[in-house]
Formats: structure tokens, sequence, C-alpha cells
């Protein structure tokens, strides 16, 4: 394949654009070659500028759960589009689109609109410290929680695909406030907790990470986490922009059974569009302005059309709760043919699978924590990148990055990705033996 109108366009947004992207992990830094620029969408597949069709398991990171361009969203928006793109002024859909999350949701009483992930955990940070009347926030090494100064410690994703762990700007009083523990480590987790007794407002956490790759939470950890904040008077914070629709019906906290006080959500929730959300119990969010003393604004939140494709995707989701058995069997599809592929080749690379969230990670660790998902070969992973996109593939461009399967995939698709991988691993395996 020939990228070359994407080849020149990243060399103009360079020019106008700080790394030529709007987003760090876009750039491929960490799989060599230049950004494809993406031209438009169907289905299972995308297609660049230069014509080329790959099979697609990124989705937009996470929002297109149906596939791209699906009818039912496409006309909600079309809908929505004549009434005008913005009012800043309340709709009829923001209620809808509220009383829908807190059906779906089982934490969630309530729930204020805003338009990213991001805003949305920076916003339920505040809030916890307005509740609590604490300042300390409590986060888990190599989860993201979006670019806030808060959570830019330690963090993962595109911080570390980049190799700034620890963002510059982020001031060293906010660095103070933030305290970081091992995922998945309940006894680190305890000590770091006693020694901050009454200090700290709130434990934010990926209840699955997705943003150092793939990492499911070991049995009972999410359960002893809910129990030492209720021991300790801690908010528990669930990050649910990536996981919030998409392992369940009511994300991950319904998937695993364990509730927290307040929930992030974003991706699905806008089918496409920027959304973003939080909630929680009733007491908590009423301390949200108007209602309650923690200040916090949007100018387009609930913006009607964001709203009009939310609405159009929750109800879909909701009325067919099938979807999630059928993107468990094509999910497992794929890794089983992975596996496969795997033990043919004699390679003793790690999965992680958590409904239709996976990674494949370039190491023969069990991969539970941000230091066993550092011990993948970043190297041959950007190889394996490269070589899938050549056989029409397209996957995140970061060892530390979950895939994303939709339900758009079909049988004979799931056949090309295991062959395209086969095909990708055995050369990138060659090609290694050849180094050596």
């Amino acid at each position: 394949m020939e990228f070359k109108n994407s080849k020149k366009l990243f060399e103009k947004a360079k020019q106008f654009i700080p790394g030529g992207v709007n987003s760090p992990v876009r750039a491929f830094k960490a799989v060599g070659g230049d950004p494809l620029f993406i031209k438009s969408a169907k289905g299972a597949f995308v297609y660049d500028e230069d014509g080329n069709e790959f099979i697609e398991l990124i989705n937009s990171w996470g929002p297109m759960i149906l596939g791209h361009a699906h009818q039912t969203i496409e006309d909600a928006v079309r809908d929505a589009l004549s009434s005008s793109l913005s009012f800043g002024a309340p709709t009829a859909r923001e209620v809808e689109v509220a009383e829908l999350i807190c059906s779906m949701v089982p934490s969630i009483e309530k729930v204020r609109m805003v338009n990213s992930g991001t805003e949305a955990t920076m916003s339920a940070a505040r809030l916890a410290r307005g509740y609590t009347g604490r300042e300390k926030i409590l986060k888990f090494e190599g989860c993201y929680h979006g670019h806030g100064d808060s959570f830019l410690i330690a963090a993962g994703s595109g911080a570390i695909t980049m190799g700034y762990p620890d963002s510059p700007g982020v001031t060293k009083g906010t660095a103070l406030d933030t305290l970081t523990a091992p995922y998945n480590d309940l006894k680190a987790l305890k000590t770091i907790v006693h020694a901050n007794a009454g200090q700290i407002a709130a434990i934010i956490i990926e209840p699955v990470a997705g943003n150092m790759g793939c990492v499911a939470p070991r049995a009972g950890y999410l359960e002893g986490l809910r129990k030492l904040c209720d021991d300790e008077g801690i908010l528990l914070i669930f990050d649910e922009v990536m996981t919030g629709f998409r392992l369940a019906r009511g994300g991950a906290q319904e998937l695993y059974g364990v509730r927290p006080d307040i929930t992030t959500l974003g991706k699905i929730i806008g089918g496409g569009m920027p959304v973003g959300a939080y909630g929680g119990r009733k007491e908590i969010m009423d301390f949200v302005s108007p209602a309650g003393p923690v200040y916090q604004a949007g100018t387009l939140s609930g913006n009607p059309i964001a709203m009009a494709a939310g609405l159009a995707i929750l109800k879909y989701l909701n009325a067919h709760p099938e979807i999630y058995t059928n993107l468990e069997q094509i999910t497992g599809k794929i890794v089983a043919g992975i596996e496969a592929n795997l033990k043919k080749l004699k390679l003793n690379y790690t999965i992680n699978r958590v409904g239709s969230m996976f990674t494949l990670f370039f190491t023969d660790k069990e991969v539970i924590d941000f230091e066993t998902a550092k011990s993948s070969d970043t190297a041959r992973f950007g190889r394996y990148f490269q070589q899938m996109l050549q056989q029409g593939i397209y996957l995140a461009p970061s060892q530390y990055e979950a895939l994303f399967v939709s339900n758009a995939l079909d049988s004979t698709l799931i056949d090309r990705i295991v062959e395209a991988n086969f095909n990708a691993l055995q050369l990138v395996h060659l090609k290694q033996e050849a180094i050596s």
C-alpha cells in the first residue's frame, strides 16, 4: 500500500498544528512512519486519503460500538440538524439522555453533561474535593483520565507513548495533591491510604484499564477497593469513559457488581460526537452548581446534535441487549484465532480481553499492572502494527492501548483479521530471528 496523500497532508499539518496532529497518539511515533489521514468510514471499514481500505479495530477509540455511519445514529443527527446546531439553553433531549443514563447505569441517580471525558474527570475530582472537604486524589499507575493536571502523574497511554510520564506544566503543588498506587495491588493501596488518613477525597480508577493496554481487575480487587473507600470516608470514582455501555448495558460496574460513588462517561454516550458526563448519588451530585456550591459550567454542554446522537445509540443499545452477547462472541473468536496463531508460531505473547476490549502484549509476562505492561517489546509491536497495516488491518498505533471491537464485524472479516495476524506475526518473528 502507498500513503502518498497522507504523507503530503502530514507535512502540511506540521506547519500549522503542533506535531501535525490534534492528539499525540495519532502521530504514529510509537510505531514508526507517518499517520494515516482518514477520509471516510462505513461499518467495519475506514478509508484513507489514498483510497486504501482497512478493517479497523479502533472504532474512534471506542464510540463506534455499532460500526461506522450506523443508519440509526445518522438519521437522528440529520433530524436534529434541521433545528440548529446549538442553543446554549436547555433542550428536551438533554432530559431524555439524562433519564436514560440514570436508568441504565446502576450507581447514577443524577448526571451532568459536559463536552469530553477529560472535562468529566476534572469535574468529578473537583466535586469529590468539594463534597468531602479533602484535597488529595489517588489514581493508579498506568491509568489515564484525560489531560487534566491532577491526572498527568504517572499517566499511561499517550503520555507514555510520547515518553513524558509527568508532563511539564503540571505544578509541584498539584503533584503533591495526587497520590499514585500500583493497579491490582490492594495491599499497597491500603498502605498509601492509611499513610494519608483523612486527607484523600477520592480514588479514581479505570475499572478495566484501557490505557496501558487492556488490563482487568483481579478477582476481589474492586470489591476490596469499595470497602476501603467506605471504611475511610473516601469517594470512589469509576472512570467509565471507555467501558461505559461497552462492556455491558450498565458498564463495568454492572459487569463486576461494584457501585462507585461517581462515574465518568464519554465516547459511546455521544455516538461519535464529542460528549462527556459525570454522575452519581443524588446527595453528591446536588453539590454541583446551581444546586450546590461546586462550580462547573460549559457553554456547549448538552449540545443538541451530540444529544441526538447519544440518545439514539443509548436507546438502540437498551433495546438490543443481544448486541453484548454478539460482541462477546465476535471478540472471543478473534482472540481465540490470535491465540492459535501464537501457538503455531511458538510465540509466548500475552493477550488480555474483557468483553469487546482486548490487547496483544508483546511480552511473555502476565500483564496485571503498569510495570508488567512495560515489559512489552514496543519496537516489535511497531513492526507488527506496520505489517498489519499493509495487510489492511488498522490497529491502535501504540502497544499501550486497548482495541475496541464493533458489532459490524462478520465471520468473513474475523477470518481476515486472524489470517492477517498470523502473517504479520510470522513476518515480524522471522525478521527478529534475522536480527538476532
